[in-house]
C-alpha cells in the first residue's frame, strides 16, 4: 500500500486514535504472523480488561472471516479487509446496521482496528502495476498486540480460577457452619449463638447465588472463619479425644448428660447385675463371694425414673402426619432443631405456659415434646385445655407409660382415611 491515511473519512480524530495507530506502527518490527483465531480466543478471554462484550467480539469475528488465510501480518496496511456494511450485517445474522456500526466504533476506540478510509470514504481494493491498495479496516493491531492480549488473558484466567477456589471454600465453610450449628443447638441449647450462626449460613447460601467478586468472597470467608472458630470453641468437648485402653486404637468417647436428645433412639433398659443372684425372704439382695462365706446385705434402691428418649418414629413420618407445624417453622423443617423451634413458636399461641413446656421437655426430651406439640396442633380444636393435657402427658412420661408414637400413627391413619 502506497500511503496509509491516518484520519478517517468524515469523522473527528482524537489523541487516543492517533496513539493506537502509532503503537501499531512502532510495534510491527521483528514480529511474526499470528493466527487470527488464536488472537480472537485470547482477546475473548481478556475481554473484561478492555471493556468488550460478546457483541463486540461477534463483529470482530465477522471481520476476521473476510481475511483470507489463517494468519494476520503484523505490518500495518497489509491485512486490510474491505467488506460493505451490508455484507458484515449478513454475516452477523441480520444485525441492524446502526448496531453494527456502534460495535465497530467500540473496536476502533479500543485500538483493535484501524480505519484506512479512501478519499471518498468507500471501502475497496485497487491494483497498480502489481501493488495492492486496499481501503477498509486494518487488522494488523491484533498481531502487533497479541502478546499483550495473551498476558491479559492469562491474568483473567488466574483471577477466575482464584474466584472459583474462593467460592468452593466459602461453600464448604458454610456447610460446616450449618451442620455444626444444628449439632450445637441439639447438644448445647443454652448457648444463644446457634441461631445467629444458622442465619449466617443461610444468608451465605443466598449470597452465593449471585456472581460475587474476589473481594466479596474474601469478606464472606473471613466472617465464616470467625464463626467456625467460635463454634469449634463451644463444641470443644465433642472434638476432644480420650485415649482408649489399647495402645493400638484410639477411641472417641462422648457422653451427654443432658436430657434433651434430637436423635431417634430407643431406650434400652438393663437390669442391674448387682444383687440379683438371690433374694431372701425380706426382699434384700444378697451377694455371695467365692472366697468368703460372709454375706453382705444391702437395702433395695428406690426405682429411678426412666431417662427420656427421642421419638421412636422418623422425622419424615412425623412431618407427614403433622403438617400444620410446617406453617410456623418459617421455612422447611429438615432437622429436629427446626421442629423444636417451630414448637417453641406455636406453643404460646396454643395456651401452653412456659413452666409446663419446660417440665414437658425435662420429662420427655425436647424432640419428644416437640412431636407431642405438633400432634396436639393437628387436634387443637378437640383439646379443651392444652396446657393441662400436656401436663398430664408429662406425668405419664415420668412413669414411663407414654410415647408419642400412638398419637402420630393415629393421625396418620386419620389422614389416610380422609
Amino acid at each position: 500500500m502506497g500511503y496509509m491515511p491516518l484520519t478517517p473519512f468524515g469523522r473527528t480524530v482524537d489523541a487516543v486514535l492517533l496513539k493506537h495507530q502509532q503503537a501499531a506502527a512502532d510495534g510491527s518490527s521483528m514480529l511474526s504472523t499470528v493466527s487470527k483465531w488464536d488472537a480472537l480466543r485470547e482477546l475473548a478471554a481478556a475481554r473484561k480488561t478492555y471493556g468488550l462484550n460478546d457483541r463486540d467480539l461477534s463483529v470482530l469475528q465477522a471481520l476476521l472471516s473476510f481475511l483470507p488465510g489463517k494468519d494476520i501480518e503484523p505490518q500495518p496496511g497489509v491485512t486490510v479487509v474491505h467488506p460493505s456494511n451490508r455484507a458484515i450485517c449478513e454475516r452477523l445474522n441480520g444485525m441492524p446496521n446502526s448496531t453494527m456500526r456502534r460495535h465497530m466504533a467500540k473496536l476502533v476506540s479500543v485500538g483493535l482496528l484501524i480505519r484506512r478510509d479512501s478519499p471518498n470514504g468507500k471501502r475497496y481494493v485497487r491494483r497498480y502495476q502489481g501493488d495492492r491498495v486496499a481501503y477498509g479496516f486494518d487488522l494488523s493491531p491484533l498481531a502487533v498486540r497479541f502478546a499483550e492480549f495473551s498476558d491479559a488473558a492469562a491474568a483473567q484466567r488466574a483471577e477466575e480460577a482464584r474466584i472459583k477456589q474462593l467460592r468452593e471454600t466459602v461453600s464448604l465453610m458454610r456447610r460446616d457452619l450449618l451442620n455444626l450449628a444444628l449439632c450445637g443447638a441439639a447438644d448445647y441449647p443454652e448457648a444463644a449463638v446457634w441461631d445467629q450462626f444458622h442465619d449466617l449460613a443461610h444468608l451465605t447460601a443466598r449470597d452465593l447465588r449471585r456472581k460475587l467478586g474476589a473481594e466479596d468472597l474474601e469478606a464472606l470467608q473471613a466472617r465464616l472463619a470467625a464463626a467456625l472458630a467460635e463454634t469449634k470453641r463451644l463444641l470443644e468437648p465433642l472434638f476432644a479425644e480420650e485415649p482408649g485402653t489399647s495402645d493400638a486404637r484410639n477411641e472417641h468417647h462422648y457422653q451427654n448428660s443432658k436430657k434433651d436428645s434430637f436423635e431417634s433412639e430407643q431406650t434400652v433398659t438393663a437390669a442391674h447385675a448387682v444383687a440379683t443372684e438371690s433374694k431372701d425372704e425380706t426382699g434384700y439382695a444378697e451377694k455371695r463371694s467365692a472366697d468368703s462365706p460372709v454375706h453382705r446385705e444391702t437395702p433395695p434402691q428406690p426405682p429411678k425414673a426412666p431417662a427420656p428418649s427421642g421419638p421412636s418414629l422418623p422425622l419424615r413420618l412425623i412431618l407427614a402426619a403433622c403438617g400444620e407445624i410446617q406453617g410456623y417453622a418459617g421455612g422447611t423443617i429438615r432437622h429436629w432443631g427446626d421442629l423444636l423451634r417451630a414448637a417453641d413458636t406455636v406453643r404460646p399461641m396454643m395456651g401452653i405456659s412456659t413452666a409446663v413446656w419446660e417440665e414437658t421437655k425435662s420429662a420427655m426430651g425436647a424432640a419428644e415434646a416437640a412431636t407431642v406439640v405438633a400432634a396436639m396442633l393437628e387436634r387443637f380444636s378437640d383439646i379443651r385445655s392444652p396446657s393441662g393435657y400436656l401436663r398430664h402427658l408429662s406425668a405419664k412420661a415420668v412413669s414411663g407409660r407414654f410415647t408419642s408414637a400412638p398419637m402420630v400413627m393415629a393421625l396418620t391413619r386419620r389422614g389416610a382415611a380422609a
